[in-house]
Formats: structure tokens, sequence, C-alpha cells
């Protein structure tokens, strides 16, 4: 493997050295390190006007009125199944909404409950498993359910919380299926021993797979002397998996990210960038969306005070709010947006599990070289990749939600 790494590393510096970029070349280094692709750019990207990848929205579902099958309180996560057709979990109302490649309503699966085939509260992640497997992970019922593409109900697994909560699942394009896992106590339980996080494969039968990357927890959401603490831009870890099952991995105190396999890192990225302050206008806005969210799910006003009390905020803004692995191996990083660049109109909308994300994404290429950005339509956010289509939600005025599909436009043989 080292051999392999250091005869990438002869390869790829003849690209390296005193380039100007934005106009194909690039201008930043590479450097062997024991072993590991220590990839160095500038913030002069390769691409050119020419070059430059764009998005193109082709297909848009949702209604205000009318019909409640294109209506949508909360979307959770897409799935695409490969026949292009689209799973849309709606976590408010429990159920997945299934649409044909065109955008024409297919089927509902599952609804609110406890028995076979019914979903939990606050089911937010539907993947698509190797053989068109709908997998859906059901936190509140502690079971994985499973679902043909028609809707039938298949037989379920159970959802283990004896070394921490699953906190976010993922899925490469052909069906394979990891998942992170958090240690954190429940009610009645002992302190963790530890504060790292496990990314597992989940098998085909449901049973936690292979260890593939362990690393520290974040400090967003802990839990201190049994009661839990909320830190709001606290640096907290960010990853994707790609096709090959290699971790894409950074912590956003930095501007510093790696491809991993086995836990172990294969190449190393970074990107210069300045940490900014966390701004008073960033906490007012923070906690203003925290409070009227709070009261809209029924909070008394009296109970504000106390959950004022378990917020605080890190010092600085992240690096950058998430790591997506996209096209042709390309590596997508979302700018983190400040409240205090937002203007009056823009902050009276602010939802910051929505918008603590910029429009622009940083794109890199394989081997870690910059490439870019490219900006996101206002009030679009990104759900994933399938093939070069990107999956989001994009809300209108009124806070209505609609799911978009986005063709990349610009990617080299894959026009049309």
């Amino acid at each position: 493997m080292k051999a392999h790494k250091t005869t990438t590393v002869a390869l790829l510096a003849l690209f390296a050295v005193g380039c100007a970029g934005g106009d194909g070349s690039w201008s930043g280094s590479i450097s062997d390190s024991a072993g590991v692709v220590m990839v160095s750019n500038t913030d002069q990207g390769t691409w050119s006007s020419s070059s430059q990848w764009t998005l193109d929205e082709e297909l848009r579902i949702g209604t205000v009125e009318g019909d409640q099958n294109l209506m949508f309180g909360t979307v959770g996560m897409i799935a695409v199944d490969s026949e292009g057709n689209l799973y849309v979990m709606d976590s408010q109302a429990q159920r997945v909404q299934v649409f044909s490649a065109d955008g024409e309503y297919l089927r509902t699966i599952g609804g609110p409950g406890g028995g076979p085939g019914e979903l939990g509260r606050g089911v937010a992640f539907c993947l698509m498993a190797a053989g068109d497997i709908l997998t859906i992970p059901d936190l509140a019922n502690q079971r994985i359910n499973r679902f043909s593409t028609d809707g039938e109900v298949l037989p379920s697994s159970p959802l283990s919380f004896d070394n921490g909560i699953p906190a976010l699942f993922r899925a490469t394009d052909d069906g394979r299926i990891v998942y992170q896992i958090r240690p954190m106590p429940m009610p009645g339980q002992a302190t963790p021993p530890d504060s790292m996080d496990t990314i597992l494969v989940l098998n085909p039968d449901g049973t936690p797979g292979d260890t593939i990357m362990r690393f520290k927890s974040g400090e967003t959401v802990t839990m201190r002397g049994g009661a839990p603490r909320i830190t709001i831009y606290s640096p907290e870890p960010a990853w994707d998996v790609t096709s090959d099952e290699r971790v894409l991995f950074g912590v956003s105190d930095s501007y510093r990210f790696g491809v991993y396999s086995n836990g172990e890192p294969e190449r190393i990225i970074t990107k210069p960038f300045e940490r900014q302050p966390v701004t008073e206008n960033d906490q007012q806005a923070a906690i203003s969306f925290i409070e009227q969210a709070a009261i809209a799910q029924g909070a008394p006003p009296q109970a504000l005070p106390q959950l004022r009390s378990i917020i605080s905020f890190g010092e600085y803004m992240p690096a950058f709010s998430a790591i997506l692995s996209g096209p042709q191996q390309t590596i997508w990083v979302q700018h983190i947006q400040s409240a205090g660049d937002l203007s009056e109109e823009e902050l009276a909308d602010f939802d910051i599990t929505q918008d603590a994300g910029a429009p622009e994404w940083d794109v890199f290429d394989a081997d870690g070289r910059y490439l870019g950005v490219v900006t996101m339509p206002p009030r679009f956010t990104p759900r994933g990749f399938h093939g070069d289509r990107m999956y989001g939600v994009w809300r209108d005025e009124l806070d209505v939600q609609y799911v978009t599909r986005m063709r990349i436009v610009g990617i080299p043989g894959m026009e049309g």
C-alpha cells in the first residue's frame, strides 16, 4: 500500500508546481507523510468560467394545497431505486411517499404506529439496500424496517442501543449501508467508558457488521450530570461513505479532512480558511429559532428559561458544515452560513436546522485537488447524490417543502 501511495504522490506532484489555477491547472502541492498523501490546496480552484459545474433543476414535487399525496410535513432522507423512483421519508407523517422518476405519485409505504409495517415517531432515514430493499431505521420502535419497492412488508430486525445511539445512516449507490453509533447513556445506564463514535457496516440481516472507523465524539449534544447540554457551533465530526466503503471524514475545527480506509488515513486534504468568531447575531438567531420551535411543539413560555439554560455556544464558527461523496468520486464540502451575514428579512426565516450550512459547496476531485464552488439555489437543502443527480428539499416563502432533483451540468461524460 505504501509503495502505491508513494507512486501516486510522484505522479501527482508533476502537476503541483507553481500553477496559476482557474484555467484548468492546479496551484496546490502534494507531499508524502509516512505513506499518507498530503494535499495542500490554495483557495484558487481549477475550474474556469467555461468548465464550472452548475445545477439545473429538473424535477420538483409538492403542492401548497390539493392532492394530499403531494404534500409533505417534514422531509427526511430521500432514497432512489434502480429504476430511478424516489422514496421520500416524511418524518412528520411517519410515512414514505413513492414517486416515479418523472414525479408521478405511485404509493405510500408505512404510517404511524408500532405494528408491522408501521413507523415510529422521529423516523428520518430511508435507504435503498442492495436488491432494491427499502430500509428504514426506526429508533422509536428499536428496529430496522424493510419493504419491497411495491410496499410489501418484509421481516424487520432489532436495532440495538447497547453500544450507543444510532446517529447517522448512509448508503452507497450500490446499496451498502453504514451507520454511526454515538455512545450516550440512556436512562438508568452508566456513563460510557469513552467518547468515541463508531462507523459500522449494516449487514443485510440487520446485525452490526465490521467496524470501518472510530473517532472522537462531537460536543454539540452531550450529557452532563444526567442532563443534556447543547453547544451550538462547537466542532463536530462530519463524514460520508464512498462507493468502495472508504470514509470521508473531518472535524470542523479546521479546514482539514481525509479519505480513510479501515480507519487509517490514505489522503489528508487541506484548504486555507480563517475561522470567524460566533457573533451576538449568530447567538440571537439560534436562540430565537429554538424558542419558536419549542413553542410550536407545545412548550409553555415558562419553560423557555430552562431551555436557554442548557444552551451554550462555541467561540468560533466551524470551518465547514457537511461532507458529501459526489459524482465521479468528487468530494463536496459545505460552507458555514453566519446569521450575522443575513439580512433582516432572511433572519426572519432563519431555520438553524436547515440554514446553518451555506448554499456554497467547495468541490474537490478524487485526488483532493480543489476544483471550485457550486452554489445551491436559495432555500434548498441537499439530502445526497445518486449518480450525477442531487436530491434535496426546497422551501418556499411559506416554508412549504418540495422534493427537488438537480442535474449537475458540466460533468465530463455525463451530459444529458
